[in-house]
Order: structure tokens, then sequence, then C-alpha cells
């Protein structure tokens, strides 16, 4: 009963200044991210209540070349039905559908994906993060399967799947010396059910 999380959020993504007026004036065209190395798998990605590295991912983003102008869009959500790795009861979990994973790889000879640093990074912090992202998709998956197992066997499934998945992580090295703290210390949520998006809006800042 406390796993379903009703109440709105506030979040940021940082993108091209035509994305940001494209989402706000048509809140219904959003484009989800699919990449194999995503952190929290499949979806659309917002930093909760963290306008500023929003802005700084849009001007690394600009600074390579994949973007015309930083921007940041404003979202409004709720994470309803969450794979929460803030919670033990998903820590716990996940772990569990790593080893069912590994062992149906090794049944089908398929060699297990990786999390791998880029070299340039000097915090060694793992960013191309390829077996996170298989994980939460395999884990995703075998949910799915069971839902509609249970559909076709009983007309109902007391299983769900995610709307959205919920990190915490630590990078960028410490804020300090010997500090804990790290500088790129944020929360990520992944948004895979897009009715879980209730607006868009521009930033007042």
């Amino acid at each position: 009963m406390y796993n379903f999380r009703p109440n709105l959020h506030i979040g940021f993504h940082g993108c091209d200044e035509s994305v940001r007026n494209a989402l706000v004036a048509i809140p219904n065209q959003v484009k989800i991210s699919k990449k194999p190395y995503d952190w929290l798998g499949n979806g659309f990605y917002v930093w909760e209540n963290n306008y500023v590295r929003a802005k700084h991912w849009a001007e690394d983003k600009f600074k390579r070349g994949r973007i015309s102008k930083a921007s940041v869009v404003g979202v409004i959500y709720t994470l309803s039905d969450c794979l929460d790795f803030s919670d033990s009861l998903y820590i716990d979990s996940i772990e569990q559908y790593y080893y069912l994973m590994k062992r149906d790889f090794e049944e089908m000879g398929i060699t297990m994906p990786i999390n791998e640093q880029i070299v340039s990074d000097l915090y060694q912090d793992k960013l191309i993060r390829k077996l996170d992202c298989s994980v939460i998709e395999y884990y995703q998956l075998k949910i799915e399967i069971e839902l509609q197992y249970q559909r076709n066997r009983i007309g109902f499934s007391h299983y769900e799947g995610f709307d959205t998945v919920r990190g915490i992580f630590t990078e960028g090295g410490p804020a300090f010396p010997g500090a804990g703290i790290q500088k790129k210390n944020h929360i990520q949520v992944c948004i895979r059910n897009l009715d879980m998006i209730k607006g868009f809006f521009i930033p007042k800042v």
C-alpha cells in the first residue's frame, strides 16, 4: 500500500530550445529515449528538482555540437507505480532479476553487457550503463509477461508494470577535499508511461 506514489513532482529536462518550445506548445508529442546505455532504461528523462543540473546537461550537449541552443523545460509529473532505487524493496528485487537475466543469457550463449567509464572522465564514473539499462529492461519485460499470463488465465492481473523509474546517483568527484558529497550528485527519473506527465512549462529563472 506504500508503493503507489500519486503526488505531483517537478523535474527539469535539458534540451534544445526548439524541443522545449515544442513540448510546451504540443505536450502530447514526447519522444522517449531508447539508448542501450540509458541509466534507468527506456523513457523520458528528468532531473528531479534540479534545474541547474538540467541546464549543465544541455550546455554540455551544445558544446559537443549535439544541439543548437541549450535550454531547459520544466516537467510536472507523478511517479505512481515507481521502480524506485532509493527503496530497499526495489534494490533487493533488481538484484534478483540480474541473476535471472544472467542465467538466461548464459543459456542462450549471450555475453552480459557491462557498465563502462568514459576514457576522458577524471573520476572514473561508469557513465555508459549498458548493464543497468539491460537489467531494468529485463525486469520490465518479465513483469509484462507475467501480467499478460495472468490476464489470459484468469481475466485480470495483480501485477502492474512500472510507470516510472527513479534513481539516486553520485558522481563528479568530491565537492571539497575529503568530502563524501560529490559534485554531480542528483536524482533522475525515467518516465516510461507518458500519461504520468501532467504538463510542461518554461522555467522562471
